[in-house]
């Protein structure tokens, strides 16, 4: 084995390590600069790439607003236990207290007749009817909070739990609802997974065919190389870095894209929040993700160009 010369510390390297480095160094400058010295096609490339890979991050975005949203116009709504009317005050604690104590249960709150009849009396219509009754025929109320995260079977066993209670007259609950939007949510989480695995194909597909073109264009370059002894690898190196190139490009655009997304959101969700009272905020794409999008199309990039370099050089064999 062939080696360097010895180092200045008396140690030395083979040259074939040395070699792969500097292939590798000169492989990645050489496939960046070829892809600048064709601005306008490496430009669209990467702009139908980011195009691609922002779809799946900005429908992720919409997704979880919509989530925030659902909570924000009552997706966790209270739910009003009303008791049979004459039911004492120590009753009505009591069954607050039992209440409390169940896993799927953020807060229990106890309206009195008192509390009710003086929302009736603020209520326009209802005061001048109110000062004709004789006593107050109202029951006590408990206001059930059930937790965020509790799911939408847990709060549909609470509300039957409540039903059979002794003492208990009605329950008032927007469980449909509450569950329509957890099954809809759950349809356009499993959709923009879909989308995402779709459009990762479309990346693969557009490196595989760029990368394709390139190599029909140089095939008697390939040709000469190969035949003074190039190995396949040497010869493709070049064209992995393209589509690590590509799809390192396209992925920070498509970051970008999706930064611009949320920004363009950011206006019309806080005008949309003050009419909830502050409760609705625009929720942002992590800096994880956002970051690991480039690292994955790159990886994408990698692999399209990987697959069809090796079939188009197995033909050129």
């Amino acid at each position: 084995m062939l080696s360097e010369p010895h180092s200045r510390g008396g140690r030395h390297r083979p040259r074939p390590v040395a070699s792969w480095r500097e292939h590798h160094g000169w492989s990645a400058a050489a496939s960046l600069r070829r892809l600048m010295s064709r601005p306008v096609g490496t430009l669209l490339t990467v702009a139908v790439m980011a195009i691609a890979l922002a779809l799946p991050l900005t429908f992720y975005l919409l997704l979880g607003n919509v989530q925030k949203m659902g909570e924000a116009m009552g997706q966790n709504q209270t739910i009003s236990v009303f008791l049979q009317p004459g039911q004492s005050a120590a009753s009505a604690h009591l069954m607050a207290k039992q209440l409390r104590e169940r896993p799927e249960v953020s807060a229990v709150a106890v309206k009195t007749p008192e509390q009710g009849m003086d929302e009736l009396a603020k209520m326009q219509g209802f005061s001048g009817a109110l000062h004709t009754l004789d006593s107050n025929p109202l029951p006590y109320v408990l206001e059930v909070q059930p937790k965020a995260d509790a799911s939408a079977d847990s709060v549909d066993r609470l509300v039957s739990d409540m039903h059979g209670l002794s003492g208990v007259d009605q329950v008032q609950d927007a469980g449909t609802w509450r569950q329509r939007l957890e099954a809809l949510l759950g349809v356009g989480q499993r959709a923009v997974l879909i989308l995402a695995a779709l459009l990762a194909l479309a990346v693969l597909l557009v490196v595989g065919n760029t990368v394709r073109v390139d190599i029909a264009s140089r095939s008697e370059e390939i040709g000469v190389l190969m035949l003074v002894g190039a190995s396949r690898a040497f010869v493709r190196r070049p064209y992995l870095y393209a589509g690590i190139w590509y799809g390192l490009f396209s992925g920070v655009l498509a970051a970008g894209f999706a930064v611009l997304v949320e920004l363009a959101l950011a206006d019309p969700v806080a005008r949309l929040g003050q009419v909830y009272a502050g409760k609705l905020h625009i929720d942002v794409l992590p800096l994880w993700l956002l970051g690991a999008v480039p690292v994955a199309a790159a990886v994408l990039g990698w692999l399209g160009a990987r697959l069809v370099s090796a079939w188009q050089l197995r033909k050129a064999a």
